[in-house]
């Protein structure tokens, strides 16, 4: 959510920050915030006014009392008593308006960084750079399921019995390697100078509407039946709550924190193919960053953030490279994102593994989070980035450590992890 001010100081540019991102349907939006906000001043300077005139003539009611003018007393009673009514009618209808300004600021875009490249959706993605070699060996990689499968990885048969489609189970060495990334990522980022964290996996209703679009959310999350509750998508969702109407010591800033959970979405499997592999699953797990700093440390974070995925894909023996979001491919709370893409080179194209977002002050002005300078309270930054995801992390890992004879290699940063397991064979039949 954006500040205020910026629709009564400058609503022009707060209209041309929609259309860069395309969503002119919003643009008249502006103005009714504009005409509400200026209503809203106009009533509380006509309550304060109407306050001022009732606090005066309450004291006149004592003093007419008091040389028992009682006549006059009880016609300055009706006039108070008349000003109480207006008051409170007045403040009324400033709740009511203030509501349905929230209402629609909360739809209204963030404001963009001025170096976000203009585009319609991720189409117009931009990439930025490449790390490592993009190769496509000799021989063929087979689709991921299958290598898995392979080294008796997997049973999404038995999890579609369980759990329906879109559930798996891992099994022996996969399984294992699958925690192997998680641990070494969680190691990787305390090394880092970042807290680790195990966090709620379910939130309430009004920490997902702070830190997410309503769109997002539907599209997204899972509720619990009957209660106030939701289960989280990421873990950025709680760990940013866990600050919510927080004044935030100047002497704790900035926080750093990586967290682990699993993650729950409603998107489902792709068609055909897809539907026996791990692209898109209900449930996954993940090990996540977020930041909160002051303003002026957001942009030097964000470009950390990014580059530490990219270092922990890289010690994985994966080319990945850096994706620029633009402008209609970001979400309305953002002011900067970036994708992490890794290499596959059985599709011999990259896909998405992690996500780097500035959201700027938009979370902490919907959550509450400050912090107290020389000139008093002002909102913090937040920003988060996926450290690794898995099941998809262990999708580029397997297609860019399989070897000709059906095994896959074990990069060596993850093989204390696995107790010294340098290759997993196929098994046996």
């Amino acid at each position: 959510m954006i500040d205020i001010k910026l629709i009564r100081e400058n609503k022009d540019l707060v209209k041309e920050n929609i259309k860069k991102k395309f969503q002119d349907e919003k643009l008249p939006i502006v103005d009714e915030v504009f005409d509400m906000d200026k209503e809203v001043r106009e009533v509380q300077t006509k309550c304060d006014g109407l306050k001022a005139d009732k606090n005066k003539k309450s004291g006149e009611i004592g003093l007419l009392m008091k040389d028992k003018k009682i006549d006059e007393a009880n016609k300055v009673k009706a006039e108070v008593a008349k000003m109480a009514d207006e008051i409170k009618e007045l403040e009324e209808k400033q709740v009511a308006l203030q509501k349905e300004i929230k209402d629609r600021m909360m739809v209204i875009p963030n404001i963009i960084d001025e170096s976000v490249p203009i585009g319609k959706d991720d189409t117009e993605n931009v990439e930025v750079q490449r790390f490592g070699e993009a190769v496509v060996p000799k021989y063929e990689i087979p689709y991921h399921a299958d290598i898995i499968t392979a080294l008796n990885g997997m049973d999404k048969e038995a999890a579609g019995r369980t759990s329906g489609e879109g559930f798996y189970y891992l099994l022996g060495d996969i399984a294992r390697l699958h925690e192997a990334m998680i641990a070494y990522a969680r190691d990787y980022m305390i090394n880092q100078g970042f807290t680790y964290a195990i966090p709620p996996f379910m939130i309430h209703s009004d920490v997902v509407t702070g830190v997410m679009s309503f769109p997002e959310m539907e599209a997204m999350m899972y509720k619990i039946e009957g209660e106030d509750l939701y289960l989280i998508g990421t873990s950025e969702h709680s760990m940013i709550g866990k600050f919510k109407d927080q004044i935030v010591k100047k002497e704790e800033l900035p926080i750093t924190m990586t967290s682990y959970s699993p993650c729950f979405r409603k998107e489902g499997g792709s068609h055909g193919l897809e539907e026996r592999g791990l692209y898109r699953v209900h449930q996954f797990e993940k090990q996540e960053m977020i930041v909160i700093c002051e303003p002026e440390e957001s942009m030097d974070f964000y470009e950390k953030m990014w580059r530490y995925t990219v270092e922990i894909f890289r010690n994985f023996d994966i080319p990945v490279r850096q994706l620029e979001c633009c402008s209609g491919d970001l979400a309305d709370l953002k002011v900067k994102s970036c994708d992490i893409e890794a290499w596959s080179p059985r599709q011999q194209k990259f896909f998405e593994v992690g996500s780097c977002s500035n959201l700027g002050d938009a979370q902490a002005r919907r959550l509450g989070i400050r912090t107290k300078g020389e000139n008093g309270t002002y909102y913090l930054h937040t920003l988060n980035n996926t450290v690794v995801a898995t099941p998809r992390g262990l999708i580029a890992l397997l297609e860019n450590n399989y070897q000709e004879d059906g095994s896959v290699k074990i990069p060596k940063v993850l093989q204390p992890y696995m107790g010294g397991i340098k290759v997993i064979k196929p098994k046996k039949k």
